[in-house]
């Protein structure tokens, strides 16, 4: 995937050079013009475009906030969106290869997550969250060979990737037999929240028609998947002094809610907290129900209200 820092940098060098042009040009004319001006004056007039070096502009670094950071956003390009009966043929053949090959999946999706991170460490910024997580991942482990195990869960956790990367999302990491996924959403809040909920329409499609039909075919234990999202401010934060190796993780508020959110969700369900909900097309809202909890199941009240932070269902 191209550095889209570099493109940053690339496009402000551009910028600069162009400034420099038409900074000369100007003089030019203003000794025209003005031929009664001093030709000392203009040579000690400095263009504010030559007065900082190309080298600092380079290796600056974009605000979260500011419209660089905003263009480098929608300048990603994430994986290709495919209809959804490509993609369950696509699904079908690696786990085959998988299974019956060894085919290993490529590791890209957690760099990817990197590069973007380590350029905004301490910032924070608006994003969705989202869990998946594996049920039943115990009674495959008890079921199956070690080996097989291991190749099932390494495809389904590639497969989530894959989804995510599809929907112009980021994968954080991998924790066990779940998968934690982030969207963006400073410059447009309202696309990132459409391209969640699709991701994890999407991502149940996989499950249902694309690996449990390659598992049945060898008796093996079909998967069933639970997901929670949330959307709101997180910082972004590095564990040591390294910038390149150190780690680099998410804290904030919508990751402890789509995590608790994604825990009391039913298998193969889809649910969303009302931030998230707020930020959907209308027409899309309609595809949700709002949850009726009891406070034995869903304890989180909403700071501002006081009162049970909503949670909606994805009824179709």
């Amino acid at each position: 995937m191209p550095n889209m820092w570099c493109r940053f940098s690339s496009r402000v060098t551009t910028k600069l050079t162009e400034n420099q042009e038409n900074s000369k040009n100007n003089l030019k004319n203003e000794n025209s013009d003005n031929q009664e001006k001093p030709n000392s004056d203009l040579k000690n007039k400095t263009p504010d475009s030559q007065e900082k070096p190309n080298s600092d502009l380079k290796n600056k670094t974009p605000d979260h906030k500011s419209s660089e950071y905003v263009d480098m956003v929608l300048s990603r390009k994430g994986a290709k969106v495919v209809d959804s009966e490509t993609l369950i043929k696509e699904t079908q053949k690696r786990v085959w290869a998988s299974l019956k090959q060894g085919y290993e999946y490529e590791e890209t999706t957690l760099d990817e997550s990197e590069k973007f991170l380590r350029d905004l460490v301490s910032s924070r910024v608006n994003m969705i969250v989202l869990f998946v997580d594996l049920v039943g991942s115990t009674e495959i482990t008890l079921s199956l060979p070690e080996e097989k195990v291991a190749i099932i869960i390494r495809s389904f956790a590639q497969e989530m990737s894959n989804a995510v990367r599809r929907h112009d999302g980021y994968v954080l990491k991998f924790v066990g037999d779940a998968v934690i996924g982030y969207f963006v959403a400073e410059a447009l809040p309202l696309l990132a929240a459409e391209n969640a909920v699709n991701c994890a329409k999407a991502m149940i499609t996989i499950i249902e028609r694309g690996i449990n039909p390659i598992l049945t075919q060898y008796d093996y234990p079909e998967l069933k998947i639970k997901m929670g999202m949330d959307f709101g401010k997180n910082i972004i934060v590095r564990y040591g002094s390294d910038r390149k190796r150190s780690h680099v993780d998410i804290l904030g508020p919508s990751m402890n809610i789509a995590s608790k959110i994604q825990h009391v969700a039913y298998p193969n369900q889809i649910l969303i907290g009302e931030d998230v909900y707020k930020r959907l097309h209308p027409n899309m809202q309609k595809q949700f129900n709002q949850v009726v909890w009891t406070q034995t199941k869903w304890k989180y009240h909403d700071r501002e209200t006081g009162k049970l932070y909503p949670v909606y269902a994805y009824v179709g």
